[in-house]
């Protein structure tokens, strides 16, 4: 049997899972889509009864803003979580980024970002 404040716990894992969807503002359908689940499965995961939630880890906390280490371990993430749906997708764009491209996006928005002119 795990420790208490194991990883592999599913309580532990189920109620960090809840929390951090609530924070983010996400009903369990919301996440299910993401995830590419059914709210049946998200409900079980976040009540511990099935540990099924590692198979998809990944999915998860690139849904949730943060690393598969903050999911597992309960750390809190230090980057600030994406609110609005276009706040979102542009952090899952990012991330699908090569680190060169990564670069680029980020010199693109801080000119766009200091420009006294809107674009458009």
């Amino acid at each position: 049997m795990p420790a208490p404040d194991s990883p592999a716990d599913p309580i532990d894992l189920g109620s960090r899972l809840r929390r951090l969807r609530r924070q983010r503002g996400l009903t369990q359908d919301e996440l299910a889509v993401a995830v590419g689940v059914s709210r049946s499965a998200v409900a079980q995961w976040e009540s511990g009864r099935s540990g099924q939630a590692t198979s998809h880890l990944r999915r998860l906390a690139e849904a949730l803003g943060i690393q598969v280490n903050d999911l597992m371990h309960d750390q809190h993430a230090t980057e600030t979580v994406a609110q609005a749906g276009d706040e979102r997708a542009l952090l899952r764009l990012y991330r699908a980024c090569s680190p060169a491209d990564r670069q680029l996006l980020l010199l693109m928005a801080r000119r766009l970002a200091s420009s006294d002119e809107p674009i458009g």
